[in-house]
């Protein structure tokens, strides 16, 4: 809303009285003059009056830039973060679990956790972190206006953290939350998470977009292709969704560093959806496998030896019996495109195989030496870790 101007008027001069009669009794002319003088100060003065009464007509705002049509182009951060809480908040769940995890010794103990949880569809499917439901025998699903349901594990899988639950909605269509594309994510733009932080119930905080692709290392697996934000992620919000300016989930939040300020992690909406399309239909996940051991070609490591391309991965052992070997791909191998992209490093490599399916066929181009080759790669299965 902008703000009126002020405009600066210049008071009216009053009318200058009439000069004192003097003592001596008033003649004719006199009184003519003085009636004159009263008759033009009433017009005078009418006028004066009117124009001090008469309001000043401010200056019109300026118009708010607009696209064709006349629909606004831009509005404010504020409007956006509340119009995305009031349509996002009441797919966000918490999820209380009990169950029993072991000790050192390998002997059991009761334990309980509480974490968050997205309602994917109307049905009753929410997609949740795997270490969020890990050892439990008891899963108690919170909505928004209070209604507590029993969860069952759909399908777990630890490698990407993540798991879906099913509730039964007892006749009701559940609120669902829209999962957007992740790949349309950019570094700067805004990120809104929502979740159940310490068992305070639902919270939001907003943060941006801080970074993409990161990787982090948790017990027994690194998870790749993670997005960044600074948007504070605290304990209990794991499983909560990371959310768009256009109210579209496109991260399940998973992890903190917990040194530092600012710095939370959310598994991508393009992985999630995958993981959990497959942990319905099968209750496992099939994750393609290229075949190869790589490490990431740097300017650096070009330079020291002499390697014919200064980006992309190289081979440094191809797995017997798999896509890789079957296509032709030898140690010393430098992968710098697949499927017409260019592979920059391996964050770009495990990218452009992660969205692609168990049995695709891919192109590659590889440096051998001072030639460039296209070679085609059948995907197979990764093997159990």
């Amino acid at each position: 809303m902008s703000t009126p101007y002020r405009v600066f008027v210049p008071p009216e001069e009053p009318p200058t009285p009439p000069a004192p009669p003097p003592r001596r009794g008033p003649g004719l002319g006199l009184w003519l003059a003085v009636a004159a003088l009263a008759f033009a100060g009433g017009l005078g003065g009418g006028y004066v009056a009117a124009r001090r009464q008469m309001p000043l007509a401010a200056p019109p705002p300026p118009a708010a830039p607009s696209a064709p049509g006349g629909v606004v182009r831009v509005q404010s951060e504020e409007s956006v973060v509340i119009q995305v809480v009031e349509k996002v908040r009441p797919s966000v769940v918490n999820i209380q679990t009990r169950g029993f995890a072991p000790d050192f010794f390998g002997q059991l103990f009761p334990q309980e956790g509480a974490g968050s949880g997205v309602i994917v569809s109307e049905d009753g499917y929410i997609l949740t972190n795997n270490h969020v439901i890990r050892n439990a025998t008891q899963i108690r699903v919170r909505l928004l206006d209070g209604t507590e349901l029993e969860g069952r594990v759909v399908g777990t899988d630890p490698p990407s953290d993540l798991a879906v639950i099913k509730v039964d909605p007892r006749g009701r269509r559940l609120p669902a939350a829209e999962l957007g594309d992740s790949h349309a994510l950019r570094v700067g733009q805004l990120a809104i998470a929502i979740g159940n932080p310490f068992g305070l119930g639902s919270t939001v905080t907003v943060g941006v977009v801080s970074a993409l692709n990161r990787s982090i290392q948790v017990p027994g697996f690194v998870i790749d292709n993670l997005i960044q934000t600074d948007a504070a992620i605290n304990p209990g919000n794991s499983g909560g969704a990371l959310v768009n300016s256009a109210g579209q989930v496109v991260g399940i939040n998973t992890a903190i560093i917990p040194q530092a300020q600012g710095i939370g992690f959310a598994i991508p909406s393009s992985v999630a959806r995958s993981v959990m399309e497959q942990l319905i239909r099968t209750g496992t996940v099939q994750r393609p496998f290229f075949g190869v051991a790589y490490v990431e070609v740097t300017p650096e490591l070009a330079q020291a030896y002499g390697l014919a391309a200064d980006h992309g991965v190289l081979v440094q052992q191809v797995v017997p019996g798999s896509g890789a070997e079957a296509a032709g791909l030898r140690p010393l191998d430098i992968v710098v495109e697949m499927g017409g992209r260019r592979i920059q490093g391996a964050a770009d490599f495990q990218r452009e195989i992660l969205q692609r399916k168990v049995g695709d066929v891919v192109t590659v181009t590889v440096v051998r030496g001072g030639q460039r080759l296209q070679l085609r790669v059948r995907l197979g299965q990764r093997p159990a870790q």
